[in-house]
């Protein structure tokens, strides 16, 4: 047996508390490296990327007009910032004075990036719609008047160039390679305030909230200005464009939304070709698959597009395509939700021979369709333009709607027997989804052809009860549920 005396345990104990110590010192990080991790510092970033951010103004041509010196200078204040112009009081004429002469005045403000040295720069297509004139300004305050390339209002991207050379352009990211949680950060001009920087995290990927865009969800400050301006990740390069934000008073409410930068590339690589963009079309009206239904005929999973309507004549006519059926491939890649679809046929070149997979009745059926173009975006409408309307509008206050009837040359382009024009849509309305420029085609299955048909179908629904109504937007129709006593 062996003794050991008090001495010599204490001295053991000492020894083995040390050795512990060390081994914790050594594993755990110190306080200042936890810290980095936590916390980047986004300082080399905004120094390497800030160069290649501009700032965007829009001017519009107005009819100049005289006011008192308090008038002039509230103006000069709103031109130095950028900001949108204030709509001015009229004024009566004045006998013996010329005729008012049209100037330029500011008109908006965003902001964009430049994507080659030789001055070819990206923003949004919302940020330079409508406008007479775009002036891009550099970090280094040089100004400059720019050309437009071309626009996309269904992505929102636009291309504009300035004539200028040795540019600091941006480093194009991989998108693919972005995970949900890591540190990304804007620069741009918000409501004027040119260069300014902030950061978040990408709070998710994929998220539907357009046609053919899933865009990068974050909670990066972005508030009006930013629009046009780049997401950057951690390496310095631009994953996405700053486009959109939700927000129930205007300003930041933590969730912004980006284009993806590999969609944005894609879409600039035509507009700077052909200063358009070309996307096909197959011509089915699409809805989501629910679990149930998947469940009840067969499919198992939920997944692919349900095919609602086929337009007569349309490649998807043609090809074989009949209401019921679920598209579940496209070119051989799988069609994962409803959404899915536009996207693979807008990517696809029309006139291409596509194959298709559908679910019909138990079974698989591949089909083959020819792609066709759809129609490209008309024009942008200046600022100062006037639209045609009809002259006979109507406000459907229980519906939080007014509705205008279609000129004829509406009702041709769209191919329309009748209908209304929604001029504005507000509180149970705009829950529903309905916004300016959808033609509204039934109120609880009844047809409407005219403003007249429309008043009479609203007086007849009951308001506390919820009425369904069939619209138009673009070449697709679709119903949504209007709920007027919510």
């Amino acid at each position: 047996m062996i003794r050991i005396d008090r001495k010599s345990l204490h001295s053991l104990a000492m020894a083995l508390a040390l050795t512990l110590t060390a081994a914790v010192t050594a594993v755990l990080p110190s306080p200042g490296l936890a810290q980095t991790r936590t916390l980047p510092d986004f300082t080399d970033l905004v120094e390497q990327v800030g160069p290649s951010v501009v700032n965007i103004r829009t001017l519009e041509k107005v009819s100049a007009r005289t006011g008192s010196g308090g008038d002039e200078e509230m103006l000069e204040f709103f031109k130095r910032f950028g900001l949108p112009m204030p709509n001015a009081p009229r004024q009566a004429p004045r006998p013996n004075r010329p005729q008012p002469q049209e100037e330029e005045q500011p008109r908006g403000v965003g902001s964009g990036f430049i994507l080659s040295s030789d001055g070819l720069i990206m923003t949004n297509a919302h940020v330079i719609e409508g406008a007479d004139e775009v002036i891009v300004t550099l970090t280094d305050k040089r100004e400059f008047k720019a050309k437009l390339i071309g626009a996309d209002k269904r992505s929102d991207v636009a291309l504009v160039k300035i004539e200028a050379s040795g540019l600091p352009a941006v480093k194009v990211g991989d998108v693919s390679r972005l995970r949900v949680g890591e540190w990304v950060m804007a620069i741009g001009s918000p409501f004027g305030l040119e260069n300014t920087v902030t950061a978040g995290i990408v709070s998710a990927k994929q998220r539907d909230t357009g046609d053919y865009l899933p865009f990068i969800q974050t909670d990066v400050a972005i508030n009006p200005g930013n629009s046009g301006g780049p997401l950057i990740n951690m390496r310095g390069e631009v994953v996405g464009i700053n486009s959109q934000i939700y927000s129930r008073s205007g300003g930041s409410m933590g969730i912004s939304f980006a284009i993806p930068m590999d969609e944005a590339v894609r879409v600039s690589e035509q507009l700077r070709v052909s200063g358009r963009v070309t996307r096909g079309r197959i011509g089915v009206q699409i809805d989501q698959v629910t679990k149930e239904v998947a469940e009840s005929i067969g499919l198992g999973k939920a997944q692919g597009a349900l095919v609602r309507a086929v337009e007569p004549g349309a490649p998807a006519d043609k090809a074989g395509v009949e209401a019921g059926d679920i598209i579940v491939k496209f070119e051989g890649k799988v069609v994962d939700k409803s959404s899915d679809l536009p996207r693979m046929v807008g990517a696809t070149k029309p006139g291409t021979r596509s194959a298709l997979t559908v679910f019909r009745r138990g079974s698989y059926k591949d089909l083959t369709v020819t792609v066709a173009e759809i129609e490209a975006d008309k024009p942008a409408r200046k600022a100062n333009e006037p639209e045609e309307r009809a002259k006979t509008p109507s406000t459907g206050q229980a519906l939080g709607m007014s509705v205008s009837d279609l000129t004829e040359a509406q009702k041709k382009e769209l191919k329309l027997k009748g209908g209304v024009r929604v001029d504005a849509a507000v509180e149970a309305a705009a829950r529903a989804g309905l916004r300016e420029g959808d033609v509204l085609v039934a109120i609880a299955n009844v047809e409407i052809n005219s403003v007249k048909e429309f008043e009479a179908a609203v007086a007849k629904i009951d308001k506390s009860k919820a009425v369904n109504v069939l619209f138009r937007r673009g070449e697709w129709a679709q119903y949504a549920v209007i709920r007027p006593g919510r």
